[in-house]
């Protein structure tokens, strides 16, 4: 006889018995013929867990909404609330003399999800975690178990539910299960939700995440004491004992000999999917153990995960393993707990009503700890309740607390359904309720005026520099050593790593380190390939501070998709209060002097943070440009008028302040005709070239201005500054080329030129839609082609502007018109 799940009158799902026909001629399996009669109904079973939860994701997915809680959706349209109404679709699907070999493979997808699970944990962060992460865990954790116990018992009072009676302890057993389900956080469901929201660099998603590995690691330590007294029968003690003595062999004797082996093989590349799949001989072999020694089997497998290396080797484990495991194998071990549940039996109890509000309450409870254990550090409330709400995302641990004691029979039916729902609902509701009441970008609306222009004398300037790799990391160096930092005007800079995320785990650590530089390089290479890399940019930057000591610095990685890393550049900015971001031009310098671009999603990078930024941009093209402690830096200026101009006066008058440089602003005064139709194409910018709320005339007033006081305060004050202006008649735009090189002649070290350099020309307009690299504007694409021949480097300025946008014609656009005109001159 062997056990499966039914419906009894009233719609309960409950334990029910089928008969099993054994035939003892078959002398492997004792049974009957499996490939004929099983392999096909587990066949179709895989199939449609597999393809209905993939196609409701796609339909949940602008709510970011997990993918176990989609699998767990698939399982309950097969429910007694929905398809599972209909015998002859239900029988098609689900057979009593399938239910073994289905619960066999969902017991391995949970196997495997574990696995990843804590390979994907860092033991060491566990160590390094804040003090105010502590106390927002414990808080996290104390409130919701004290408060659980009292909401279950208000569940019994106000429905009358009894827990199944027998053997002493159930009950206090079914209230521990209940408080911990209500207590445990989803970590890396979690860290995939923030990266998703955006919020993972925010203090917000910073303080969330150090909280959440620190409860998942408290319920996994909880889960592993509980279960061998949630089991009937045996030496409970004698199974506590031999589990814990098998963990402290794992992790004292086991990982100090496996962790030497494979970092040795994978730094000699020697892993293939094979070797790869050897490995994952122990997760049975440990899941096998805990089993034996009275624990659940995940425990074994979790703990196998948490002993392995990280790095290179957890990224080429996840790549085999990630897709199979969460989206074929676990689709049918959570479709389970969907196919349980009964929603019209909890809709059609006149005490509905109250359950809503147990269930309300029971989430609230996070909240109500976070909010009160943050305002003892001094956050604001609104972070408060967002760690909350963050903290109620539920994961694994949840659902296989729930499934272990529906095994066991520690709870009833209803107490199983109430409580699954509001494992759900509580998930579920994370992300449209973060969406809504916490938006980084409206906590720094105060702050619109972020540029170098309107930064006062003496305000700390805050820069935030991105890299791809430790080479573009010495030419930034080099332009914040010409921004002449100084005890009068100190310089912060927060350094971001840009690293794709190349694999589906989260491996995003890196945001909860305190220490933004040694740890953060070890969490780049525990998670994201080289130290290497990191920890050489780090050293750079950590070189140019030792040689200021009027700067600071910042390094951590950005680990995100290169389509959305742009938004995790924004709230970073944001959460620094930066006015300038630094990014480096998608082309580099080779030995041979020709540009080549060496990471190919660079361009569209730096063309996405372009859109709308919080702050001005200013992208960089290295060409060499040395350090001012070996050579004096020669800067020319070029103006024509506009805010990416004065922008880009501002910093290069900021960089004129240093004694080892030499300023050449030379303003281009237009004449002719194109400046007197300057007007009428600034008003009919149907382009959308240069969108402001400022007309041509308040334009020019504001340039004159600015001209005036530059020369009033910067050139009369400094030797080093000279100020020319040319008057030039351009008609067809063929004459600006010919304008730069009579300015190139002297030569020098750096270009600073404004984004926007005459686009309310239209002879400019004209050139714009011609251009190799559009975010560069006329002038700077001019200066970065190699016809141009100069050796100069070139940094290139945006600034920020309130409700501003870069709305650029996409470069096949450019590519078509161009191909049309070609066309037409045939």
């Amino acid at each position: 006889m062997a056990s499966s799940v039914k419906n009894d009158t009233h719609g309960i799902p409950n334990l029910a018995c089928y008969e099993a026909t054994f035939d003892v001629t078959n002398n492997i399996w004792m049974s009957d013929n499996i490939l004929e009669n099983r392999a096909p109904l587990l066949a179709i079973q895989i199939a449609y867990n597999v393809i209905i939860s993939r196609i409701l994701h796609s339909l949940l997915r602008p709510l970011h909404i997990p993918l176990f809680v989609v699998q767990i959706l698939t399982g309950f349209t097969l429910s007694g609330s929905f398809l599972g109404r209909y015998p002859v679709i239900f029988r098609s699907l689900y057979r009593e003399n399938g239910i073994l070999a289905v619960e066999n493979y969902a017991n391995m997808g949970i196997m495997y999800c574990v696995f990843l699970n804590g390979l994907e944990m860092n033991c060491d962060t566990l160590l390094r975690s804040s003090k105010k992460a502590l106390i927002i865990a414990i808080a996290g954790i104390v409130t919701p178990m004290l408060l659980g116990a009292c909401f279950l018992s208000l569940l019994h009072m106000c429905v009358n539910v009894k827990e199944p009676p027998s053997r002493g302890g159930v009950f206090s057993q079914a209230y521990l299960f209940w408080c911990l389900v209500a207590s445990v956080t989803g970590f890396p469901v979690l860290a995939r939700l923030l990266s998703e929201l955006k919020i993972l660099y925010t203090r917000l998603g910073k303080d969330a995440l150090n909280a959440a590995i620190l409860i998942d690691a408290y319920g996994w330590i909880l889960l592993t004491l509980i279960i061998p007294f949630s089991t009937a029968g045996g030496n409970h003690l004698l199974s506590l004992f031999s589990t814990l003595l098998f963990i402290g062999f794992c992790f004292c004797v086991l990982r100090p000999i496996l962790i030497p082996m494979i970092e040795r093989r994978t730094r000699m590349e020697k892993w293939t999917n094979s070797k790869l799949l050897d490995v994952m001989a122990g997760v049975f072999i440990c899941s096998y153990i805990t089993d034996f020694l009275g624990t659940h089997h995940s425990v074994g497998a979790f703990v196998y995960g948490l002993i392995l290396p990280t790095g290179k080797f957890a990224d080429l484990m996840m790549v085999l393993l990630y897709d199979f495991a969460t989206g074929i194998m676990a689709a049918v071990y959570f479709s389970g707990f969907g196919f349980r549940v009964n929603i019209e039996l909890f809709l059609r109890d006149i005490h509905w009503p109250y359950l809503v509000l147990i269930i309300f309450l029971l989430a609230s409870s996070k909240v109500l700890s976070s909010m009160i254990a943050s305002f003892f550090f001094g956050m604001p409330i609104r972070d408060g309740l967002g760690i909350g709400l963050l903290l109620n995302t539920k994961g694994y641990m949840a659902v296989l607390l729930l499934n272990i004691a529906w095994n066991r029979t520690l709870v009833s039916p209803f107490t199983y359904t109430v409580s699954l729902i509001a494992v759900l609902t509580m998930t579920m509701l994370v992300s449209p309720l973060i969406s809504v009441i916490y938006k980084p970008k409206f906590r720094f609306m105060q702050s619109q005026l972020r540029t170098v222009q309107k930064l006062r004398f003496g305000a700390e300037f805050r820069v935030v520099v991105c890299v791809h790799n430790s080479r573009q990391a010495t030419g930034m160096i080099h332009v914040l050593e010409a921004t002449n930092p100084s005890r009068m005007q100190p310089l912060h800079v927060s350094v971001l790593h840009l690293v794709e995320l190349t694999r589906h785990g989260t491996a995003l650590l890196v945001a909860q380190m305190e220490n933004p530089t040694a740890a953060a390089a070890t969490a780049a290479e525990n998670h994201y390939g080289s130290q290497l890399e990191f920890d050489g940019i780090a050293k750079e930057f950590e070189h140019f501070i030792n040689m200021y000591g009027a700067a600071r610095f910042e390094t951590a990685a950005v680990v995100s998709t290169y389509e959305t890393i742009h938004e995790d550049i924004y709230n970073v900015t944001e959460e620094k209060r930066a006015c300038l971001i630094l990014l480096p031009f998608h082309k580099e310098l080779t030995s041979d002097g020709s540009l080549e671009a060496t990471i190919d999603a660079a361009n569209s990078i730096n063309e996405n943070v372009l859109h709308q930024p919080p702050c001005s941009i200013g992208i960089f093209l290295n060409r060499g440009l040395c350090s001012l402690s070996q050579t004096n830096m020669r800067i020319v200026m070029v103006f024509i008028g506009g805010p990416d101009d004065r922008e880009a006066l501002s910093i290069a008058w900021r960089m004129a302040g240093h004694p080892g440089t030499h300023l050449n602003v030379v303003r281009l005064l237009v004449i002719g005709e194109t400046a007197s139709e300057q007007e009428e194409s600034f008003h009919s910018d149907a382009n959308g070239l240069l969108s402001t709320v400022m007309d041509n005339v308040m334009q020019k007033e504001l340039d004159e201005e600015y001209i005036i006081n530059f020369r009033h305060k910067g050139v009369h004050n400094n030797e080093s500054i000279v100020y020319t202006e040319k008057e030039a008649e351009i008609a067809t735009g063929e004459e600006i080329p010919m304008i730069l090189n009579e300015i190139d002649k002297p030569g020098y070290d750096l270009y600073i030129v404004g984004q926007g350099s005459g686009k309310n020309y239209p002879s400019f307009s004209k050139l714009f839609a011609w251009c190799d690299n559009p975010e560069l504007g006329v002038i700077g694409d001019i200066v970065a082609s190699t016809s141009f021949g100069t050796h100069s480097s070139l940094l290139v300025v945006q600034q920020y502007m309130v409700g501003k946008k870069q709305r650029k014609p996409p470069r096949s656009c450019c590519h078509a018109r161009k191909k049309k005109d070609a066309d037409s001159i045939l």
